[in-house]
């Protein structure tokens, strides 16, 4: 496979050719997902290709990474409408199978109900890209998005003493007429 990726040899450091035609890549990838395009989303994965989606899980081949964005462009159209993936940061490491991209990411979102934009979520990401024909495109997709301190691959000591977490009884839903006649 390197063969595929590399007819020279693994270069050292990543060629600024290469550097360019995977930023496009996570654009092609960016504006097919956030704009429903199906062409423009799978141009962006090997036929079998891994999508591993915090919410989903894995999906692969294209078959598979269809149905998982079409779920969440359509079962889900409110809570998806109106995304924009941003990614940065990239560091890109050659390897002999390919290159391996490790990137944050920022999703920020438009609320069709209220007029206003927020950040739906962050992360960091860290996939695996192949050239095919002649284009990169993902081999191995992993979103990890940062839902918890835990998912934050902190480096150093972590020493923040993590708030307590208060579990508060349930609220009493009984009419007010009831809950009035309770004693003192």
């Amino acid at each position: 496979m390197s063969d595929d990726c590399w007819p020279e040899g693994v270069p050292k450091n990543l060629p600024a050719q290469d550097r360019g035609d995977i930023t496009e890549l996570y654009a092609r990838y960016a504006w097919g997902l956030d704009l429903a395009d199906e062409e423009l989303l799978l141009s962006a994965f090997a036929e079998d290709g891994t999508f591993d989606h915090l919410w989903q899980g894995k999906a692969t081949g294209h078959a598979a990474i269809i149905a998982n964005a079409r779920s969440l462009w359509n079962d889900r159209q409110h809570w998806w409408y109106g995304r924009q993936h941003l990614f940065n940061h990239f560091i890109m490491e050659p390897r002999a199978e390919g290159v391996r991209v490790r990137c944050f990411f920022q999703i920020v979102q438009l609320n069709i109900d209220y007029g206003t934009n927020f950040v739906f979520g962050i992360g960091t990401r860290d996939d695996k890209l192949v050239r095919r024909d002649g284009r990169w495109v993902f081999f191995s997709l992993f979103v990890n998005a940062w839902t918890a301190a835990d998912q934050v691959p902190w480096r150093g000591e972590r020493k923040m003493v993590q708030r307590p977490r208060h579990q508060a009884d349930p609220a009493d839903c009984r009419p007010f007429s009831v809950q009035a006649k309770d004693p003192w």
